[in-house]
C-alpha cells in the first residue's frame, strides 16, 4: 500500500434514510430519499456528498494543472452526479458529468488542463473504470 498522507472517518447510521457524521463533526448530514419533488431541502442524500467531494478535489487538481503549466486562472467545478439504473444486474450505478469552467485561457488551454486534472485527480483515479465520467468544460 502507498504512503497514507491523512485518513478521515465517516460514520452512516440508517442508511439512506438516516445520518451520516465525520469523525471531526464538522459533516453531520441527516439522509433521504428523493421523491417525486426532488431533494427536501433538510436533508442530503450520498449522491450530493459524493458531488461535493468530487468537485472540491477535482477544482484543486484543475489548478494544480494549471500552476504547473505556468498559467493564471480562475475555475469553478460542479459534479452533477446521478444515480442511475444499471440494466446488467437491475441495481443501480453511478454517472458523473463534470461541468469545468476555467477563466483566464483559450478553450482549448482548459480543455487541455481539464484531462490533465482528470488524469491526476484522486477521485478520478477511484471511479476510472467504474463510473462513467463526462468532462463539460467551458470558458464563458
Amino acid at each position: 500500500m502507498a504512503e497514507t498522507i491523512f485518513s478521515t472517518k465517516a460514520a452512516a447510521k440508517g442508511g439512506r434514510e438516516g445520518q451520516v457524521k465525520t469523525d471531526n463533526g464538522v459533516v453531520d448530514v441527516a439522509l433521504k430519499m428523493p421523491d417525486k419533488n426532488g431533494m427536501p431541502e433538510e436533508a442530503s442524500n450520498p449522491e450530493q456528498l459524493f458531488a461535493a467531494g468530487y468537485a472540491a478535489c477535482y477544482d484543486g487538481a484543475l489548478n494544480l494543472m494549471a500552476s504547473k503549466a505556468g498559467k493564471d486562472i480562475e475555475s469553478e467545478v460542479t459534479a452533477e452526479v446521478s444515480l442511475l439504473k444499471d440494466p446488467e444486474d437491475n441495481g443501480f450505478k453511478l454517472g458523473v458529468t463534470m461541468h469545468v469552467n476555467v477563466q483566464g485561457v483559450a478553450k482549448e488551454e482548459a480543455e487541455e488542463l481539464a484531462h490533465k486534472a482528470h488524469d491526476f485527480c484522486p477521485y478520478s483515479k477511484a471511479t476510472r473504470g467504474n463510473i462513467d465520467v463526462q468532462l463539460n468544460v467551458s470558458t464563458d
